[in-house]
C-alpha cells in the first residue's frame, strides 16, 4: 500500500509532537529548586525554558525516528500483516 504525502506528513507531525513532550522536561530547573524567584509564580515555574533549543532538538530526533520508520516501512519490516501477526490478531 502506498501512502501519499498528506499521510507521511500526518505521520510526521503526530511523531513531532510526541517528541516535544518526550523532550520537555530535560534539563530544566525551578524556581524551587534553585531558590529563586518573582513573588507570586508558582515554585515549579522553569527559570529558563530554552525553547528554541528544545524545538530544534525535537525537529532532529523526530527526523531521525522518521527515517528509520520509513526505512524500515520499505524493507517491508511494517506492513499491516506483519504488526497483526504480531499483536495476534488476524488480518
Amino acid at each position: 500500500m502506498a501512502y501519499t504525502i498528506s499521510t507521511w506528513l500526518a505521520i510526521y507531525f503526530v511523531l513531532w509532537w510526541v517528541t516535544l513532550f518526550v523532550t520537555l522536561p530535560f534539563g530544566v530547573r525551578s524556581q524551587h529548586e534553585d531558590g529563586v524567584g518573582a513573588p507570586g509564580t508558582d515554585p515549579g515555574a522553569p527559570i529558563i525554558s530554552r525553547m528554541g533549543l528544545r524545538l530544534i532538538w525535537t525537529t532532529l530526533l523526530s527526523a531521525v525516528m522518521f527515517a528509520a520508520g520509513l526505512m524500515a516501512y520499505d524493507a517491508g519490516y511494517l506492513n499491516i500483516e506483519r504488526l497483526s501477526k504480531l499483536m495476534g490478531t488476524p488480518f
